[in-house]
């Protein structure tokens, strides 16, 4: 996945039947963010994965210019990996892996 809400429809349809084919459900799923270093950005990234309680770690990068977050969530369904994605895509320039 790439970066900001220009995935269409179309595309979460595809990578919601790529989740079923790949894993078990339920189950657990990484999540990879990259975003400036930025407080407010980080901070509005945490909330929105604070309210689907998983396990969040971060890091910054050598120049401390970037921010990885990476987030642990148990989830029931594809669907459940595929919102996750559709709510942090409001953040501006967030890289989602």
């Amino acid at each position: 996945m790439s970066n900001k809400s220009t995935k269409s429809e179309d595309f979460y349809l595809r990578f919601e039947e790529q989740l079923k084919e790949s894993q078990s459900w339920p189950g657990s799923y990484l999540y990879k963010f990259i975003l400036k270093n930025d407080e407010g950005e980080l901070d509005k990234l945490k909330s929105i994965l604070y309210s689907f309680k998983g396990n969040i770690s971060q890091k910054s990068s050598t120049n401390n210019k970037f921010i990885s977050v990476t987030f642990d969530f148990y989830a029931l369904t594809p669907a459940d990996v595929i919102k996750i994605y559709k709510e942090v895509s409001v953040i501006e320039d967030i890289i989602s892996l």
